[in-house]
């Protein structure tokens, strides 16, 4: 798990390495599904302060790469020959830093289908959801139960 404070100063120092300092800024923010954003019109680059407590050192480190190539590539490399190049000479080692976890724990509403495949939402549900991991479409007899968290 990693500390974020720790996550900072790596993000910092990553940033006075490969950018400009005075252009480009280091925080947080609260996305619950995504691991880390580089927002070329604000020149600041995020990390999910949740995902960041769950995820190893090096696991964030990789984040951070990823993102800091992303705004040395600029907008237009997206996820490209050009960003690959960068990444890669930045000691990015390539894949997905982030492959669907969400930050579950913080979750306010917790769903379970009759096989017991749990379920988590952000926001209350809004309509009657069935369980994708039990049928491809809607199904009745997969119908998830939710509950706010106390």
């Amino acid at each position: 798990m990693a500390e974020l404070a720790r996550v900072r100063v790596w993000a910092d120092a990553l940033i006075r390495m490969h950018l400009d300092p005075e252009l480009w800024h280091f925080g947080f923010d609260n996305a619950k599904r995504r691991a880390g954003l580089c927002n070329y019109t604000d020149h600041r680059i995020t990390v999910s302060r949740y995902l960041a407590e769950k995820f190893s050192d090096d696991e964030i480190h990789q984040v951070l790469l990823h993102e800091v190539a992303h705004a040395m590539a600029g907008p237009e490399a997206a996820h490209g020959a050009a960003w690959k190049r960068v990444a890669a000479q930045i000691g990015y080692v390539g894949g997905r830093t982030h492959d669907g976890e969400i930050a579950h724990e913080r979750a306010p509403w917790v769903g379970a289908c009759p096989a017991g495949h749990e379920h988590y939402r952000f926001r209350a549900p809004t309509r009657v959801t069935s369980c994708g991991k039990c049928a491809r479409g809607f199904s009745r007899r997969h119908v998830i139960a939710w509950q706010r968290r106390a």
